[in-house]
């Protein structure tokens, strides 16, 4: 009876990512009616107006180097992206939008509203409110399913991220800010075993889970 679930599961979860990447268009090399495929356009949207480092974008996007360089001279040759050494830090390869690349990505943003839209005008009012509801609740199970917990340096450049995006939280709940200094100590040491240690989450796509619903940060003391 297990093996019978789990696979009729198997096969529903399949079917479900065939119809879901059919009706968006990601099994074709034009999408969204443009002349490449989606994980190029994928990548415009993650770079974004500001830029992103690359090393950035591959643990964000979770792709390895020799993939991603691929992709970013596809874009270069398109006139799309430039890629350079950081101005700050020569060894930092940064990727930017031109303004080709900038006016496409508008573009691309205009066109995922339109096929957006096109789900939504196809069902009726009362549809569209289960499609909602069932679609947050997949985003939510599917993140889960994404999420890896781990042992984590206090003092790495991701955990330092999570707890400034945890200060600035609480500094905004407080009406008269969070005081750091009068919180419990959380000094590297004490969260490096054996004295403790610090638990961080990510999603496997290499994202931090940072918000207040899903922000793991805690440090076990002896």
């Amino acid at each position: 009876m297990v093996r019978e679930i789990e696979e009729v599961s198997i096969q529903k979860v399949r079917s479900f990512n065939r119809t879901v990447a059919e009706r968006i268009g990601a099994v074709s090399d034009r999408f969204l009616q443009r002349s490449r495929p989606m994980n190029e356009a994928r990548l415009l949207w993650e770079i974004g107006h500001d830029g992103a480092e690359v090393r950035e974008l591959r643990s964000r996007l979770g792709i390895d180097s020799g993939y991603l360089s691929r992709v970013l001279r596809s874009l270069e040759r398109q006139g799309l992206v430039m890629t350079r050494a950081d101005r700050e830090d020569q060894r930092v390869r940064r990727a930017s939008l031109t303004r080709a690349g900038l006016h496409e990505r508008k573009e691309l943003d205009r066109r995922s509203n339109e096929l957006a839209l096109s789900i939504l005008e196809a069902l009726s009012a009362r549809q569209r409110d289960r499609l909602m509801t069932a679609m947050g609740e997949v985003e939510r199970l599917l993140q889960a399913s994404m999420v890896c917990i781990a042992i984590e340096d206090p003092t790495s450049a991701d955990a330092r991220w999570c707890f400034n995006q945890y200060f600035d939280e609480l500094n905004g709940r407080f009406e008269g800010g969070f005081d750091l200094g009068l919180s419990i100590s959380a000094d590297p040491q004490e969260l490096t075993l054996p004295m403790g240690f610090l638990l961080l989450a990510r999603l496997t796509a290499g994202l931090l889970v940072a918000d207040h619903s899903s922000f793991i940060h805690e440090g076990q003391r002896n």
